[in-house]
């Protein structure tokens, strides 16, 4: 096949997987959240699997693209300037793959702390247990001072009711 009509078609299918405007499906879709979490988890596997692929995709593209054919109809000149085109618009594409990656790592650390309840309730009870322990220490240390202060006072009283200088 003459090397133009390969150029000009891995850059149609490279226009293709990067959906409008140069942007990756994953990106083209709605980021509203689904209301189940079995959906949510879908969803991020699904964006996990299209942006690896996308990145695996424009990678082995660029690497065919840095073959140099023999037989071209174009000149070496403007082939390589369409090469050089081509390998800069999937290098975009793989950047964008790997920013949306971020973006579901991110995703995925909010989903872990919004929705893991159990680990939320133990840790809501380990503090519930470490204030409750702190609140019995206070009451009894509270107590023997309200004891002390008593048996002082009551021997203060005894004294002061006792001495000749009322």
């Amino acid at each position: 096949m003459p090397g133009d009509i390969h150029g000009a078609r891995d850059l149609a299918r490279s226009r293709e997987s990067a959906g409008p405007c140069g942007r990756g499906a994953a990106m083209a879709q709605p980021r509203v959240l689904p209301q189940s979490k079995e959906t949510l988890l879908q969803s991020y596997n699904k964006r996990l699997k299209d942006d690896v692929k996308s990145i695996m995709d424009n990678f082995t593209e660029i690497l065919k693209t840095a073959k140099i054919e023999d037989e071209t109809q174009v000149s070496r000149a403007t082939q390589g300037e369409q090469d050089n085109y081509e390998m800069h618009v999937r290098a975009a594409n793989i950047v964008r793959a790997g920013e949306s990656l971020m973006k579901l790592v991110s995703d995925l650390k909010q989903f872990l702390i919004l929705n893991d309840f159990p680990s939320v309730n133990e840790a809501i009870n380990q503090r519930n247990q470490q204030l409750r322990s702190l609140q019995e220490e206070c009451d009894k240390k509270l107590i023997a001072l309200r004891d002390e202060i008593s048996i002082d006072l009551y021997e203060l009283e005894e004294e002061y009711y006792s001495s000749r200088y009322k």
